[in-house]
């Protein structure tokens, strides 16, 4: 972000060690590789959420496609073009119903959790992170040293100057705000800086209607027909989804819903003050719908989960008001909190991190409910922030049923996991029909645009210097961290890996 001196500071750990699939229940099924995120700027996470990373609280995991027993793929949402399906309109009529009238659906629903991430199924943080010492302890006057440290700009100076060649070729995608060697292709993949494409059929149905108008006027019929020629949104396309949530608002209603946009990390005033009202509501949520007995959801786990980011605030001059960083969405009936949605705002998307809510208003498809409010507060942030256009609902999990709903918000696209191009949904699943674990990207000649090219440039945080790998095991003549090192560079990829203090002890 522009003009922010904050550096991503992480500890990697491998993923040799199998552990419970809160998905299929396998007791050592699930595989990922993961790291500890001291601290980590927006964009590096937009990158790593881009290379099939997620995060669950300060733990950030990456499943090991290949190997674990559900494969999670990454999922995102074109914000911009989506359209609510029947089923989705279905539940904001619910929705409106019940606030109109203040009447709960008496059949219940099947349950559709917006968990982009169920606490059970993501993996345990690591037992051998090092809270003491060096680390927490120190890790704030770290982040201020850094800033200072004098490695730092002739770190990036040199790695700069090192910059390898880029290659002229046109990856098929690339992440979106991202820099790419050449031009894309006319006709291919959408700037998100600018409005949407009108179709030349709209166009053409917009010139016909305004002839038709012409010779209504000449035929001295005007005063029938409307002056102005009508807009495409009068004819032809179809109403927004906003209107759809504002009519599931209505005024002199029986009950009053808002939605409140509270800042978790680091926590507003506001976030403070609700803070034991939204525990409460979690606590609930998760022992009737997760069946957690009554001692495991404690305060302490819930800010481990849900309040504790490795986000920082960040703000930039083309970037939402509110800024960048991690958020609840708590959505307040008649003056108590009956949910929440946590989320990040990222340079690129509104990444939803979890959906808990009241028991009592099971009924409500608040799963789906809040994937819609998400997705129009997406297109609202777009206004401000125009590269921000995407919702990303977590991981698709083909395999297992109950996680398949999140291919209903469509236009929707999955992340190749082995060439981290965006392909739509439609062209994935009959490829997950076949086999749990897929390559999507169908160019067999395309690769990973990011690819590890040379792990001595990946930076790394040594006594409270920053320096190259290469430097650093020159230092440590005989470190045996090699491979570890590789493996992580590889995973975060070049840029990252170029970017992040790995922390060396």
């Amino acid at each position: 972000m522009a003009g922010n001196t904050s550096y991503t500071i992480v500890e990697y750990f491998g993923g040799d060690d199998g552990y419970r699939c809160g998905y299929c229940k396998n007791e050592t099924g699930n595989f990922s590789h993961g790291m500890w995120s001291h601290t980590m700027t927006v964009q590096d996470y937009q990158d790593l959420i881009d290379r099939g990373w997620r995060r669950s609280g300060k733990y950030v995991y990456k499943p090991i496609m290949k190997k674990t027993c559900c494969p999670q793929y990454t999922i995102r949402c074109h914000a911009l073009k989506f359209q609510p399906s029947k089923s989705h309109k279905k539940v904001l009529k619910k929705i409106s119903k019940f606030i109109s009238k203040g009447e709960l659906p008496k059949e219940q629903t099947d349950g559709e959790p917006m968990d982009s991430v169920c606490e059970e199924a993501s993996p345990r943080e690591p037992s051998k992170v090092c809270h003491s010492e060096v680390k927490c302890a120190a890790i704030t006057d770290i982040q201020r040293e850094v800033a200072e440290c004098p490695a730092i700009t002739e770190v990036q100076k040199g790695v700069a100057a090192a910059a390898p060649e880029t290659s002229g070729k046109d990856p098929v995608s690339v992440p979106d705000g991202r820099t790419v060697a050449t031009a894309p292709k006319p006709g291919v993949g959408a700037d998100a800086s600018r409005p949407p494409c009108r179709k030349a059929k709209d166009l053409r149905k917009e010139r016909r209607l305004q002839k038709e108008q012409m010779r209504h006027d000449t035929d001295g019929i005007s005063s029938i027909v409307s002056p102005t020629p009508p807009t495409p949104t009068q004819t032809n396309q179809p109403k927004p989804l906003e209107d759809f949530i504002s009519e599931s608002l209505p005024d002199n209603a029986s009950h009053g819903l808002e939605v409140r946009l509270v800042r978790s990390n680091p926590p507003s005033p506001q976030f403070k003050a609700s803070f034991d009202a939204s525990y409460q509501v979690y606590k609930l949520y998760q022992m009737a719908i997760h069946k957690d007995p009554p001692d495991k959801p404690t305060e302490s786990q819930f800010r481990r989960f849900l309040c504790d980011s490795p986000l920082e605030a960040e703000y930039s001059p083309d970037g939402p008001e509110m800024g960048y960083g991690s958020f609840h969405q708590q959505y307040w009936l008649d003056g108590r909190i009956v949910a929440v949605g946590v989320i990040d705002i990222l340079p690129t998307c509104v990444s939803s991190v979890y959906l808990y809510y009241h028991p009592d208003f099971a009924s409500l498809s608040l799963g789906s409910y809040s994937a819609l409010r998400e997705i129009a507060f997406t297109r609202q942030l777009h206004k401000q922030s125009p590269k921000l256009s995407f919702y990303y609902l977590g991981f698709y999990i083909h395999s297992c049923p109950k996680m398949r709903y999140k291919g209903q918000y469509r236009p929707s696209e999955l992340l190749c996991p082995e060439t981290f191009v965006w392909v739509p949904i439609e062209r994935c699943v009959p490829l997950l029909e076949n086999s749990r674990y897929a390559r999507f990207n169908q160019d067999p000649d395309a690769g990973d645009a990011r690819v590890l090219k040379d792990v001595g440039r990946a930076l790394v945080l040594y006594r409270r210097t920053i320096m190259p790998y290469a430097a650093y095991s020159r230092k440590r003549k005989g470190s045996s961290d090699e491979a570890e090192v590789q493996q992580y560079a590889g995973l975060v990829g070049q840029d990252c890996a170029e970017r992040i203090l790995l922390y060396r002890n």
